[in-house]
């Protein structure tokens, strides 16, 4: 019993692990994607991100998705 446990308590830091890097390559992907109302946000948004890991992912979800430009 005792080693399942620790199975799976070995296995729950992986799975962060791997949903940070994927919401990561998202958000870097739809930077560069996009078209934002001013051209040096998308530079400001890439450094903010690359610098500031996760911190730069949730401000990009809830303040730079805002500043792009709607097709």
């Amino acid at each position: 019993m005792e080693s399942s446990v620790s199975i799976f308590a070995s296995i729950i830091p992986l799975v962060v692990v791997f949903g940070i890097m994927g919401f990561f390559i998202y958000v870097l992907v739809d930077i560069l994607k996009s078209e934002f109302t001013n051209s040096i946000n998308k530079i400001i948004w890439l450094i903010l991100v690359l610098v500031t890991g996760p911190l730069g992912i949730v401000l990009y979800f809830f303040i730079g998705r805002k500043q792009k430009i709607q097709k």
